[in-house]
């Protein structure tokens, strides 16, 4: 009977153990799931592995079910009022509307990609009897030049934001670090951060456009000009939120620390790599989430203006084709640009978390 009991006892405590690792595991995860947006799936995970229900039910209503009733609110205020306000195309398209375009779009992306199949199909099958008649010279390649479709325009806006980012980044972190670090750096620099952070990118537009037609003449086919454009505006408005934060955060770092690293006679690159990163690195994050929040926004108007084939160009287009379908298209893109733009923070948080300490307490 002792025995028996003490089996017992054992499986409940490597029960209890596994237990354990398990919610270690999730309660690790949560994290993570949170930087991505995905902190619902926390109170389900700790439901299925044997927590208590009615407390985690009382988490899963807070991050998801209260959510989905203000979505699900505003869908049922959209179909209600949308079709009482009538403009120049007719009514303003309810939820289904403008969902049934968006499967539109879909369908027209397939049938696009369908027709480059077939071109590249018949395209072999010439050259190749090219070749059996023993005509190789007259073997010829083409690319496919269809009209691009809707996803190829949201990859076209992502490829020129990363770009425009990308730039403003390089840009802003040394100036910022250098800016963080000498006050004499910081007093000239921080006028022309405060004339031209509020421009507009209209503004720049032009200036920008009669530079890069002026400096950028031969083209090469992976970098168009209303691209290269549209990316340099993007930089112009977007590096300020970084330039910021990361002078803000350099110059908050420790100074104890900083006069070890003066004790130790470190060289300025490992002062910097060393002691002022690691230390910074929570507020330039901050900068770069900003930035890359401000030229997602940015990014749409520079489109329309340099006529960049990407979302911008798309709602442009579809503002002059003014057909029946066009408000439902350009509403189809509206919701896009803000889901890509929460996709976008939730990337750069995550990457926050990846690599900054402060995050992760």
């Amino acid at each position: 009977m002792t025995d028996t009991s003490h089996a017992i006892d054992t499986r409940s405590a490597e029960r209890e153990a596994r237990k354990e690792r398990l919610f270690t595991r999730i309660n690790k995860a949560a994290g993570w799931l949170d930087a991505l947006g995905l902190s619902w799936l926390t109170p389900i995970l700790k439901i299925a592995a044997g927590d208590n229900p009615r407390e985690q039910a009382g988490e899963l209503k807070r991050v998801l079910v209260i959510p989905l009733i203000g979505i699900g609110l505003f869908i049922a205020a959209w179909a209600v009022l949308a079709p009482q306000v009538q403009t120049s195309l007719g009514a303003i398209p309810g939820p289904v509307a403008v969902w049934d375009q968006a499967v539109n779009l879909w369908e027209d992306h397939k049938a696009e990609r369908q027709k480059a199949v077939e071109f590249h199909e018949r395209q072999k099958a010439r050259n190749d009897q090219l070749v059996a008649d023993g005509r190789a010279d007259r073997v010829k390649w083409r690319d496919y030049t269809g009209r691009p479709t809707y996803l190829d325009q949201i990859a076209t806006s992502l490829v020129t934001v990363g770009f425009g980012f990308l730039i403003a980044t390089l840009v802003a972190v040394p100036l910022g670090i250098a800016s963080g670090l000498s006050k004499t750096v910081n007093g000239a620099i921080n006028p022309l951060i405060q004339i031209f952070k509020p421009v507009s990118p209209l503004a720049w537009l032009p200036i920008v456009t009669m530079i890069v037609s002026a400096l950028y003449v031969d083209t090469v086919d992976w970098l168009p000009k209303s691209l290269l454009i549209s990316a340099v505006t993007v930089t112009l408005c977007s590096l300020w939120p970084t330039l910021i934060n990361t002078a803000l955060g350099v110059a908050s770092v420790d100074k104890d620390l900083m006069n070890v690293g003066r004790v130790l006679q470190l060289p300025t690159a490992k002062t910097i790599t060393k002691l002022v990163l690691p230390s910074a690195l929570p507020l330039i994050f901050t900068g770069l989430r900003l930035s890359l929040g401000v030229g997602w926004m940015v990014l749409i108007a520079a489109e329309m203006l340099a006529q960049n084939p990407g979302l911008g160009k798309f709602v442009w287009d579809e503002f002059q084709n003014g057909s029946s379908q066009s408000l439902a298209k350009i509403m189809v893109a509206v919701l896009t640009i803000g889901i890509i733009g929460f996709m976008l923070d939730r990337l750069m948080y995550a990457l926050q978390r990846a690599f900054t300490f402060s995050a992760n307490r």
